[in-house]
């Protein structure tokens, strides 16, 4: 991952650095290896995140047939 900075702008350039971070995952992966996780627990989070994932693709697929109005008020 590259981030150039222009004109001396370092704080532009660590924002913009944040950002992909926080894109890539890479946030949520370091808290992950902070600390051991059971693998218990961890069974019991793959089964949540898949539960969320399932729940948002069914959410979208009923705002695309027009079933459930859309986020953010769009028309």
């Amino acid at each position: 991952m590259q981030i150039y900075v222009r004109d001396n702008n370092v704080e532009k350039a660590i924002r913009t650095l944040k950002k992909k971070m926080q894109r890539e995952g890479l946030y949520r992966e370091m808290k992950a290896r902070k600390a051991y996780e059971k693998p218990s627990e961890k069974r019991a989070r793959q089964k949540n995140e898949a539960i969320r994932r399932r729940r948002k693709a069914e959410r979208k697929m009923l705002q695309r047939e027009g079933l459930l109005p859309r986020k953010g008020g769009r028309r």
